[in-house]
Order: structure tokens, then sequence, then C-alpha cells
């Protein structure tokens, strides 16, 4: 059968129903592995009545600290009558999806997730704005490469996670530390890559534009920097879901400060385990969309991988993603350098989406028309 040839094609259709198939069995696996670390707990009216009024918490947090105390109350099982189901360890589907309303009024989930997209962004900022430069001079010059490219290697090997208490000394516990960490997270991986995919780049296109008489600025320009940020795209992309785990960690510091990592510690002290897996499938769709948006970026920025287009529609494309490096640049910078003025970033943040996304769409209308007439 196709479907078991070795590096074998799927069709959109078979994709499509294996996917769908895929989640069916892991909710499928998710409800087996609930069911089987289930806990059966006696039906008892004291419980019921006094947590409730001692908490003056909401009814999730009274039940499920309820639950823990009889869990470990052997009393109450010997003179139990009537037994529940509990989920301790591995909560339902259906109770994960029930977490949700409560996360949205209550915990603040859709502020916490834009605040830790916004820390992502300004630690992938930082991050690929210092490796470009430096990966370009130890990759090309001679003279860099002797000196730093061993050291540059070597710190892959650090122990982020030890490093975090030296980021609190230097940067003290708020966003800027949070942002620091993170981007020097992904400084130690994308740098060494971005010196090696140097190395990767054809002799044949570097002897091609030196016969055609091209200085060595336009050697950088027309070669080196199109061939490996083709390849580093796919690098930043992989380092998404790395960077997901340092922001978590750095948030973990001062959970006043709100986020996605603040709010999973408060939901780990509260025992609310249901609220946590929600927690967790937020960040892991969100790291969906991004890995999405990367490959897109990648299929305009650099159609030469996939197929060929027109020149006008990948333009438009680069314009507004132009526009929205512009201008969440500005708004990083205004919100380091000037954070008196911190509230205008989401109005900036809302102005560069916008504006892309216009020039965007407007350029995939022209690429698939293109196509089409092609």
């Amino acid at each position: 059968m196709s479907l078991f040839k070795l590096r074998g094609e799927l069709s959109k259709s078979q994709s499509l129903f294996l996917g769908i198939g895929g989640i069916v069995f892991i909710i499928l696996l998710w409800w087996i592995l609930a069911e089987a670390f289930a806990r059966k707990v006696p039906v008892l009216e004291h419980y019921n009545t006094e947590l409730p009024s001692l908490l003056g918490a909401d009814s999730l947090i009274a039940q499920q600290t309820r639950d823990s105390l009889i869990l470990s109350d052997s009393i109450a099982y010997a003179n139990a009558t009537e037994f529940r189901k509990v989920y301790p360890t591995v909560p339902l589907p259906s109770q994960v999806v029930q977490s949700y309303p409560k996360l949205v009024q209550k915990d603040e989930l859709f502020y916490n997730s834009c605040r830790s997209v916004w820390l992502n962004l300004q630690g992938y900022f930082w991050a690929i704005v210092i490796c470009i430069p430096i990966g370009f001079l130890i990759g090309l010059v001679p003279l860099f490469k002797g000196l730093f490219s061993k050291p540059v290697d070597a710190l892959r090997y650090l122990p982020l996670t030890a490093l975090i208490g030296i980021f609190i000394i230097w940067f003290g516990i708020y966003d800027e530390m949070k942002i620091a960490f993170l981007a020097f997270g992904i400084i130690v991986y994308l740098l060494p890559v971005v010196a090696q995919r140097i190395g990767e780049v054809n002799d044949v296109y570097t002897k091609t534009v030196f016969t055609l008489g091209a200085n060595d600025w336009q050697t950088v320009k027309n070669v080196y920097f199109p061939s490996v940020m083709a390849k580093v795209i796919d690098d930043i992309r992989v380092l998404t879901a790395i960077s997901w785990t340092y922001i978590i960690v750095a948030e973990y510091i001062n959970k006043d400060g709100g986020g996605l990592g603040a709010l999973i510690y408060i939901k780990r002290r509260l025992g609310q385990v249901p609220d946590m897996f929600a927690i967790l499938l937020i960040i892991v769709l969100i790291g969906f969309f991004q890995d999405r948006l990367f490959i897109y970026l990648d299929k305009r920025l650099f159609p030469h991988k996939y197929y060929k287009t027109t020149l006008n529609g990948i333009l438009e494309v680069k314009y507004g993603l132009w526009a929205i490096f512009g201008i969440m640049t500005f708004a990083i910078i205004q919100n380091m350098f000037i954070p008196s003025l911190g509230d205008t970033m989401p109005t900036l943040a809302l102005i560069a989406v916008i504006a892309g996304v216009v020039f965007i769409i407007y350029g995939e209308i022209k690429v698939r028309g293109s196509l089409k007439n092609s």
C-alpha cells in the first residue's frame, strides 16, 4: 500500500483524513489514561458542607480541595457506603474544556497569552538582531572565525535554566530579565547555526558572481544572505518550541507580572490540574500557529524552495512583512527606552498587523492569480 511506502506522498484527502484520525486517537488515549489513573472517593456530607464555607473560593477550588482531603482520609473510606470517581492526576478532556470559561473570565487567559507572546516576540527580535550580523562575521571573515568559532560552538552546552539566577542579578526580576533570558536562550543555538549555514553555501554561486565582477558586498548581499536566510528560517522555526520552554521558566520568577508561565505556577499551587492542562493546550495551539506562520513566510520570502511565481506578488508580501517588522521594531525599542509610552504598544502592534495583513492578502491574491494563469 502507498501508505506504507518509504517516503511516500499523501494526497490531500488522505492527509486530512489521517490528521483527523490522529487527533481522535490522541483524545481517546488521553481519555483512557484519565480513567486508568482515576480514583474512587467516598461521598461524605461533612466534606460537602464545610469546605466551601471555609475556603470562601469558587466551587472548582472547593471541589478539588475536598477531593484531596478525602483521598488522604482513611476513616472516610472505612465508613463510606457511596463512592464517586475523581481524576487527581490526568483530567478528562471534558474537564479541560470546561476550564476555559473560568480561565477567560477570572484568570484573564487572553491577556496572559498576549503577554507571553509579546515577550516571546521581543526575545526573538533581539536574538535575530544579534545573531545575523555576528554569525555572518564569524562565518565569512577568517579572523573572527579563528577567534570565536570554537567558543560559540561551546555555548550550546550551557545549562541555561541554571543561569537564570545570573540574569536575575543582572536584570532584576521584571520583563527586562525575561526578554534577556529568552534572547540568550535562542542565541546560544542560533548563532552557531548561522555561521554553519554560511559554510554550506554552494561554491558555484560565489564563483559565478565573481566571474560577473561582483565585489565582496555584492556577493554577501546577492549570494550569501539569501542562501543563508533561506535555511536559517527553518532553524528559527525549530527554535520556536525551545523559546516557549524558556519563557515559561522565566515567568515563574515574577508571578505578579502575568503570563502563561505565571498562570501555570498559580494553578499548580492550587492543585487545579484541569486548568493546567487547558493552559498547556493554549501554548501548543499558539506554537502550532507560529509554526504555520513561519512556513507561510518561508514560502513567500523564498519561493524558489517551493514553486515559481511572479515577482509582484512576492514584493507585496514582502512589503507587508516589512510593515509588521518596522512597526514592531519601533514598539519594542520605545518600550525599552521610553517605558512611559508602554501603553501605546498594543495600538502599534495592532496597526502593524492590520497594515501587514493588507499587503500580504493583496500579494497572496497576485501570487495565486499568477499560478492559476501559468
